[in-house]
């Protein structure tokens, strides 16, 4: 198989890649808290002038940090973030990212996610909600109290290495370069963060590497039958 075909190869899986993202990240538009990824596309050149031979590979993936919409729900277990930092919540996997503030007490009364991961505060332990509690406040910095008396702080944290994120379940990240707290972010209370993908972009997105794939494929096809023709024409 000669160069171009190789690096046609290499491209369709980077944008077969592309398109499995894409298509993630519209799926995930309206999710809450939910951040959108993307690929990093590297090339790899072999030889020199005009006998070199360029390949992409799509084998880095990325997540957009940048600030979802906010959207006031009044609930009183419903969190947010203004600015960098993510909640830390504990799954069996360990502590893990998120910043998707859909919280409420279980029936212990430890603040825990839908799925019953427990939410961890600054000293990465659960929170207790007491069942007796008849108003909770949450200050912007994460400090829930009621009637006046603190029970506990939600952590808010940022990964040492953004980019070496990686995504373990829709709107949970693991921080494999450990992560600090988040001084400077403010918790809002209320309120929910939705998804940051711009449905619209991703949507132009997926067509253009629609497209891009199907020129590929063409193009690999045609040289199939020219080598196919060379090849009955060299037997004959």
């Amino acid at each position: 198989m000669e160069g171009a075909s190789y690096a046609t190869l290499t491209r369709q899986s980077g944008l077969l890649r592309e398109m499995q993202v894409v298509a993630n990240n519209i799926a995930n538009a309206s999710t809450t808290g939910y951040r959108g990824g993307g690929l990093v596309f590297s090339e790899y050149i072999k030889g020199e002038g005009t006998g070199a031979v360029s390949m992409g590979h799509a084998g880095a993936h990325m997540t957009e940090l940048t600030q979802g919409p906010l959207t006031q729900t009044g609930g009183t277990f419903d969190f947010a973030i203004e600015g960098d930092g993510f909640f830390l919540v504990d799954t069996p996997g360990g502590p893990k990212l998120t910043r998707a503030g859909v919280f409420s007490p279980n029936g212990e009364g430890l603040l825990s996610t839908p799925d019953g991961y427990l939410v961890l505060d600054t000293e990465e332990a659960p929170i207790f909600i007491p069942a007796a509690a008849e108003s909770i406040h949450v200050a912007s910095d994460g400090t829930i109290s009621t009637d006046g008396q603190p029970l506990g702080q939600l952590g808010v944290f940022l990964p040492n290495n953004p980019q070496a994120m990686s995504r373990e379940k829709g709107v949970r990240f693991d921080a494999p370069d450990g992560y600090e707290g988040a001084p400077e972010a403010r918790v809002l209370q209320g309120v929910l963060e939705g998804s940051n993908v711009n449905a619209i972009e991703q949507i132009t997105r997926m067509i253009e590497v629609q497209r891009a794939y199907e020129m590929g494929q063409s193009f690999l096809e045609t040289e199939d039958e020219r080598v196919r023709a060379a090849v009955k024409i060299m037997i004959k």
